[in-house]
């Protein structure tokens, strides 16, 4: 399993730039062992290229902790910690710095869900944590980062809106494996730039509406979903 891990960690990584997501070392993904205790995140500041399976760094899941001291972990580190530990369901976080995503957490304003490319993945709206204060900030940055990400969801369903856009910073998504919370940071970057264009076509554009947005996720997502292919017996 460890091993396993290690290698769909990296892969994850290596993935990040693939899609473009990332530029120089701004970004990370993990994937977390739960029956074991730890997970495993990308090291600082090494180039996407460069990573190995070996170059993953291991983090207790009790403390936060390295386990490994050969490399650094991600400076992001405590914010993963955070999550796993609020969200027991998820597998794998990404945090990016991809640019249309970063507007939208530089301008303070959440991603509404104008259309059904949004509502295919997201719940309503991509939520936007509040800034960080002076003392959180001297106090545990990456630490009150993560705080401040539980804060804003106390009263939403993780599940239903994998992605969060941290105030004047970037976006953070999860999913069930590290790749998959690839996949929905890629979706959120999407969904930023098709709200961006649209919010410049027409500056006011309503939100969609709930029943089309409704339907749009409940046939991807929940027990009466219909899109994709059945397993089929043999």
């Amino acid at each position: 399993m460890a091993d396993d891990l290690r290698e769909a960690v990296c892969e994850a990584n290596r993935e990040l730039a693939r899609l473009r997501l990332v530029t120089l070392t701004w970004g990370n993904t993990s994937g977390v062992d739960r029956t074991h205790g730890l997970f495993y995140i990308k090291p600082s500041g090494v180039p996407y290229e460069a990573l190995t399976p070996d170059h993953m760094v291991p983090v207790c899941l009790e403390d936060g902790k390295p386990l490994d001291s050969r490399w650094r972990p991600s400076s992001d580190t405590p914010t993963h910690w955070h999550l796993y530990r609020a969200f027991p369901d998820i597998g794998g976080i990404t945090h990016t710095h991809s640019p249309y995503a970063v507007m939208f957490a530089q301008a303070r304003t959440p991603i509404p869900c104008l259309g059904t490319t949004h509502a295919d993945t997201f719940r309503g709206e991509v939520p936007l944590t509040r800034l960080l204060t002076e003392t959180e900030v001297d106090e545990d940055y990456e630490g009150w980062t993560g705080r401040i990400i539980l804060e804003r969801f106390k009263a939403l369903d993780y599940h239903a809106t994998p992605a969060v856009l941290v105030a004047g910073h970037a976006p953070f998504t999860w999913g069930k494996t590290p790749l998959e919370s690839v996949h929905h940071s890629l979706i959120l970057e999407e969904v930023a730039r098709m709200a961006w264009g649209t919010q410049m076509l027409r500056p006011n554009t309503p939100p969609l509406p709930s029943w089309i947005a409704r339907k749009h996720y409940e046939r991807k997502h929940g027990p009466h979903a219909t899109y994709g292919q059945r397993p089929v017996d043999c």
